[in-house]
């Protein structure tokens, strides 16, 4: 009797013992799903504030149009307004040093813009700027926000980036060069915190 109960008792200690093993190994699904890491186990060493300048060239018609015209319209569309609210361009644009079309390209600007107010030049712009040249080859920033086109100089946000520009987060203030029916050029001056 005694042995069986010494067996019994035996059998049950393993049953806990088994069962705090796998409740102790086992893992929320909210730890599988996410969890904390180091800025430097991604190889991430500090975080740095960088000034960028250049100039985009959105060109509108012609041969060597460089912004296109999606041809999306609802029926309450309001062909007489001076802005066509609601307008869609695809722009792949060069960017350049200088304001000259001929300098040196140091990557491009990539994405869509639309036009989202009824009264005035208001645009949503949706952007990467990828660059092709310099430290920078590579990597991306992406731009998020409205740009009053009709302001000196308008203030978009900086949402991200890849590349030298992983975690960035700023802001780019766009000043008119020159504007004519067909092309605009545009000053960026980019303050972007990103780490190195």
């Amino acid at each position: 009797m005694a042995s069986s109960m010494l067996k019994t008792h035996s059998f049950i200690l393993f049953l806990i013992l088994f069962f705090i093993t796998v409740i102790a190994g086992r893992r929320s699904d909210s730890e599988v799903f996410g969890k904390y890491i180091s800025i430097s186990s991604l190889g991430l060493k500090r975080e740095r504030l960088s000034h960028l300048h250049f100039y985009f060239h959105d060109v509108i018609s012609g041969k060597n149009a460089t912004a296109i015209r999606v041809v999306v319209e609802a029926p309450l569309t309001n062909h007489s307004s001076p802005f066509i609210f609601g307008d869609v361009y695809v722009v792949d644009d060069p960017l350049t040093i200088e304001p000259d079309v001929n300098s040196t390209m140091v990557g491009k600007v990539q994405g869509s813009y639309v036009v989202v107010s009824q009264g005035e030049l208001s645009l949503l712009m949706v952007l990467n700027f990828a660059f092709t040249e310099g430290k920078y080859n590579g990597s991306t920033l992406s731009v998020f926000g409205r740009n009053e086109v009709l302001s000196a100089v308008r203030e978009m946000p900086i949402v991200g980036g890849s590349g030298v520009f992983r975690f960035a987060r700023g802001y780019a203030q766009a000043k008119t060069h020159s504007i004519t029916q067909i092309h605009a050029i545009v000053e960026h001056n980019v303050f972007v915190f990103h780490y190195c």
